[in-house]
């Protein structure tokens, strides 16, 4: 059986190229949208964070009609940190839209992303995207798209893929880059005629590969799967099997069944082969498991997600300020917020820790673990987080550390400050070239030599510089790299800060806190310049007195304080510190917070 009716499709790109924007045009010129209805921009990105981020975490779901025709349509997210996202949902779709950004071109999210589009047969429409923007290279990027498909060793079929030129914003679409389009039915006519419909036996037992994880407080799990073979009807007995852990298949029933159309989901009451769907009743359901049939329980297999690169300890909060803002403070709470993101999140893993109140959570980088953790804060969750730590591999006897695909896009004037930076991380410079005024540098660097030079990078290029990286892969370890180059300004009492005491403090090095915020012995205040750890007191107050003297009563001039995110509180903490995060404040603290105990531990390492 051939759906005639229906495609399935995934829009793949790096970073920011545009893919939400394009899916905005997809749904008004599909008809999702009355007639002068208001409409918001990037609609696709319904998580606040993602809003307010502007980039996509989550795979979302959508369909459009064209020519009596379903199109479902996957949007998918471009940070390197989210490619487990990517990963699993290409096994629910027939072929894939690749975006490429017109100026930049393809970047190394793209490569990740093709090579496993390509690696399941998939069909591939290449679009240029934002072929409207003045620094444009159309032509250079066609050629780069069609090298990359080599390397790639793609099939004669998909380098033959077709090539259309769009610009997302102004949602238009062109096969040929000279002339303007009016509209995306090009695009369109495109995906009709060029993404095969999806095939199935419709008489056979059912079949249906879970691929994602929803949730509704009122009918609990919900699987998201395509429907492989067979019919599913709302009330069927089903089995849940697993291709990969062989468990014993659990017996279940379809109560609700669903179909995605427009931005909103259709109740149905039965579903064909190649149909997206959305089922709940089967509450023990994860990502990987298939339903079946009663009567045949066959499990299909399931995509190897990448494993982890990074790892940290999230533990309770113990901190004198512990239980004040938040909602959930327990072992107990976190560990099961913990193991319960693990059955949406495939690239995540948790483990416990050494002791009950601590658990190790891995994940894809910095950006992965930091969306965690800022979704559970604004849960009302409070906890502490340790220094990101590489995970190693033993490969043929050898040590062997994760790399990094860096490619750095930088003003040719700030390009030597770079190059010396990356230089004394261990980073190895594998080709560079010239764009106009700007360079491109690509780098090989192990994973934990970036920890904290994202910040230091925007400094160093005065905010003009992109950087982009993607894991690489497993090489030898390339040994000990200095630790942080900076100290700490640490809190000596406990107290609020005082404009008396934050003057006098400011001349140590930049503060983290202004005037009125309450902190605590071994909380950390500021950043010392030099090494080492400086205690300060920015809770002292002005002595007073009968005398008066000249200047006794001169203005307090403060220098502003720089209020750190979470990713950068990741990037600056050394291993002897840890991070304080509730629903209202971001804190960094010592892991020891008394200061004559700090001081002996300190001076003790020093000695071994």
């Amino acid at each position: 059986m051939v759906r005639n009716d229906l495609r399935n499709i995934a829009i793949i790109a790096h970073v920011d190229h545009g893919k939400t924007t394009l899916v905005d045009q997809m749904l008004k010129q599909g008809g999702v949208y009355r007639e002068n209805q208001a409409t918001e921009d990037r609609v696709m990105d319904s998580n606040a964070l993602e809003r307010e981020r502007g980039i996509t975490i989550l795979a979302k779901n959508t369909a459009v009609h064209y020519q009596d025709v379903k199109i479902n349509i996957i949007d998918t997210p471009g940070h390197a940190d989210f490619s487990g996202e990517v990963e699993r949902i290409l096994k629910m779709v027939n072929g894939v839209i690749l975006l490429v950004d017109a100026a930049e071109g393809p970047m190394p999210q793209t490569r990740f992303v093709l090579q496993k589009a390509l690696e399941l047969n998939h069909r591939v429409i290449v679009v240029v995207n934002k072929i409207d923007k003045p620094d444009a290279r159309i032509e250079e990027v066609e050629e780069e798209v069609l090298e990359l498909l080599l390397d790639l060793d793609a099939t004669d079929e998909q380098l033959d893929s077709p090539m259309l030129f769009c610009s997302g914003r102004a949602g238009t679409a062109s096969l040929t880059p000279y002339e303007a389009g009016v509209d995306l039915k090009p695009l369109f006519d495109t995906i009709l005629n060029y993404i095969p419909a999806p095939e199935g036996d419709e008489t056979g037992e059912l079949q249906l590969l879970v691929s994602s994880i929803d949730y509704n407080e009122y009918v609990g799990r919900m699987g998201i799967g395509r429907i492989e073979r067979g019919v599913i009807k709302q009330n069927q007995e089903a089995l849940i099997c697993n291709y990969h852990t062989h468990a014993v298949p659990i017996r279940t029933r379809i109560v609700s069944l669903q179909q995605f159309d427009g931005l909103g989901r259709r109740t149905v009451e039965t579903a064909m082969p190649g149909d997206i769907v959305c089922f709940s009743g089967a509450e023990s359901i994860t990502i990987g498991d298939t339903i079946t049939s009663v009567l045949a329980p066959e499990p299909l297999p399931f995509v190897k997600i990448s494993e982890p690169t990074i790892e940290m300890t999230f533990s309770v909060n113990d901190s004198p300020f512990a239980g004040r803002e938040g909602k959930f403070v327990t072992s107990r709470q976190l560990r099961e917020r913990l193991y319960r993101e693990l059955l949406k999140d495939v690239s995540l893993r948790v483990e416990d820790g050494e002791t009950t109140d601590c658990f190790k959570v891995a994940g894809r980088g910095e950006m992965h673990l930091s969306i965690l953790m800022e979704t559970m804060r604004r849960e009302g969750y409070e906890l502490s987080l340790s220094t990101p730590r590489v995970l190693f591999r033993e490969i043929d006897g050898m040590k062997c550390e994760p790399f990094e695909t860096v490619i750095i896009d930088v003003p040719d004037v700030y390009m030597g400050a770079v190059m010396e930076r990356l230089g004394a991380r261990k980073g190895t410079l594998v080709q560079m070239g010239a764009r106009g005024t700007r360079m491109e540098l690509e780098y090989h660097i192990p994973s934990r030599c970036l920890f904290g030079y994202r910040s230091e990078f925007l400094t160093a290029t005065r905010g003009e510089g992109i950087m982009n990286t993607i894991f690489e892969g497993y090489h030898p370890y390339r040994g000990d790299m200095p630790s942080r180059q900076t100290g700490s300004l640490v809190a000596s009492e406990q107290g609020e800060t005082t404009s008396y005491g934050l003057f006098n403090s400011q001349e140590r090095g930049q503060l983290f806190v202004g005037v009125q915020t309450e902190v605590y012995e071994g909380m950390i205040v500021g950043e010392n310049p030099k090494m080492g750890d400086i205690e300060i007191n920015p809770c002292k107050t002005k002595q007073l007195t009968a005398i008066r003297s000249k200047g006794a009563d001169e203005k307090l001039i403060l220098t502003p304080a720089k209020h750190m995110t979470l990713e950068e509180a990741i990037e600056f903490i050394a291993e002897d510190e840890l991070i304080e995060v509730t629903p209202k404040n971001i804190r960094l603290r010592k892991i020891i917070l008394d200061t004559p105990t700090r001081k002996k531990a300190q001076a003790k390492k020093k000695n071994q």
